[in-house]
């Protein structure tokens, strides 16, 4: 269903104040300057054993103003949605601009902010994909909603507590710059999440079981319109009782190398800590390491660097239906596209803001520039990254049918990985024994250990399209100060051999 843009927002007074803010920038000799105002409004509701525990509803409203200037850049933020407060603000940003010229060259550098090109969009409005907007359904109905689900897994058998929730966002965002584009966006997003959990009154063990539905850039149809819709919640929560009462029951598994097929429940994860962060390539320059860290994929790399197997292709993607980090336009007015990272295992290219793509001769930008609020300056933010499936690739069952001796993995829970994102350890909601070709009951305290290029060097197959899901998360973070994006991952399931599996009890215990 096609929508149109809030009018709640469409009236407030924005392109005056990015009038007199672009006015203002361009009369102080600015050399880009650009407008962005936003509303981002945000509610959360949480239930413990179906009843409510906490809830919110907040709305960020507020316009920032971001400057090229003497080759330096400067930014402010305000509230004030006056004209003549933008205009402070917009001067505010060259001020502050003149500023970090003069610290720069007294670093002694003579490195200058020069951006990318971009045809300019002029009038340009999108709104991403999904039928109802959770914040016009009442607050009632998702409550009601989720403690009937509640009641459902509290009512089987084993079942001690049940965890629900459901995170919701409304994005609004109106851009301007001194090029002449002018764009307006609406983005709605949302994110159901339950944990049933089992407790052995006998020994006091206990364990958990999450549903392994993605969080999506859909509507509230998302939690009403069953598989058609994105997810069968029906089929799901029928199945967690009985897997999770599996699950306290199954032995711990015998650390070892194994052969895994892993879901893309579990997948997504891997894909946005050893692929997604590590081809940022603000990071692989060394631009994040004071925080976020940097790349073993460094620049020198690219085009050189064996990043799995030859049958890997990863997308960097701003346009995927229902992608969380699906786009229009980013925050620098750069229209949404989608391009190849990895190409038939090698690296072959990075996500970029306008700085970087200048700055490294790569051409455009592919539109990865995001700020997650009206008070912070725009970064580098990762895109959807993908692997792709095989065109006619087998199903998740043809996978487990050729494995002898492994494991399959599904769902996603703890992780760890290195600030080179090169190391890591991954565990999972579900492991599954494989012998055979066959499903040979539950494991429990497994993990799976590589560095990222072993790991994906190690992938012997690829599922098809019917395996494929857009897996996902609400809360990446990044830059000083810090700040939170959303971002999507789709995967097919994947066959990986030799994979050296630890035991967390174990490990833990050492």
């Amino acid at each position: 269903m096609a929508h149109e843009v809030d009018q709640s927002f469409l009236v407030l007074p924005m392109r005056a104040l990015a009038d007199a803010a672009l006015a203002r920038a361009r009369a102080l000799g600015a050399e880009h300057a650009d407008f962005r105002f936003e509303r981002v409004r945000s509610a959360a509701w949480r239930l413990r054993d179906g009843r409510p525990s906490g809830s919110h509803d907040t709305t960020d409203l507020g316009y920032a103003v971001r400057v090229v200037h003497g080759g330096a850049w400067g930014f402010a933020s305000g509230v004030d949605l006056t004209m003549d407060a933008a205009a402070r603000v917009a001067g505010q940003a060259v001020a502050m601009a003149k500023l970090s010229a003069r610290v720069i060259a007294a670093a002694g550098s003579d490195e200058r902010v020069e951006l990318a090109d971009e045809p300019v969009h002029s009038e340009k409005v999108w709104v991403s994909s999904y039928e109802i907007n959770p914040f016009d359904v009442p607050d009632e109905e998702k409550t009601g909603l989720l403690a009937e689900w509640s009641g459902r897994l509290l009512a089987a058998d084993g079942v001690a507590h049940v965890d629900a929730s459901l995170l919701t966002v409304q994005e609004n965002k109106f851009y301007a710059d001194t090029a002449g584009t002018v764009t307006t966006q609406q983005r709605v997003r949302l994110h159901p999440s339950l944990t049933a959990v089992a407790v052995d009154e006998k020994t006091g063990e206990f364990d958990s079981m999450r549903t392994i539905a993605p969080p999506v850039g859909r509507g509230w149809e998302y939690l009403t319109g069953g598989r058609a819709a994105g997810w069968d919640w029906d089929a799901e929560l029928a199945r967690i009782p009985g897997l999770l009462a599996e699950k306290m029951a199954a032995p711990s598994v015998e650390p070892g190398s194994y052969d895994l097929v892993v879901d893309p429940s579990n997948l997504w994860l891997t894909i946005h800590e050893s692929i997604g962060h590590a081809t940022e390539l603000d990071r692989a320059l060394g631009y994040e390491a004071a925080y976020a860290g940097t790349s073993f994929a460094t620049f020198d790399r690219l085009g050189k660097l064996k990043y799995g197997s030859e049958i890997m292709n990863v997308t960097g993607d701003r346009t995927a239906e229902h992608g969380l980090a699906t786009v229009g336009y980013d925050d620098e007015g750069v229209e949404a596209q989608s391009w190849d990272l990895v190409k038939d295992g090698t690296l072959v290219g990075y996500q970029l803001d306008r700085r970087i793509a200048r700055l490294t001769g790569l051409g455009r930008s592919n539109g990865c520039a995001f700020a997650d609020s009206p008070g912070h300056v725009p970064v580098q933010r990762m895109a959807n990254v993908s692997l792709l499936p095989a065109p006619e690739g087998p199903s998740t069952d043809e996978l487990i049918a050729g494995v002898e001796h492994g494991i399959y993995v599904i769902g996603d829970r703890s992780w760890s990985i290195d600030m080179q994102r090169y190391n890591f350890q991954f565990t999972g909601q579900r492991f599954f024994r494989i012998e055979n070709g066959r499903l040979a009951g539950q494991l429990k305290d497994v993990a799976y250990q590589a560095t990222t290029t072993d790991f994906w060097g190690s992938m012997a197959a690829v599922g098809g399209p019917q395996t494929y899901v857009l897996g996902g998360a609400f809360n990446c973070g990044k830059a000083q100060p810090g700040q939170i994006a959303a971002v999507s991952h789709g995967c097919p399931s994947a066959l990986f051999q030799g994979v050296s599996i630890l035991n967390t009890t174990q490990e833990a215990g050492r």
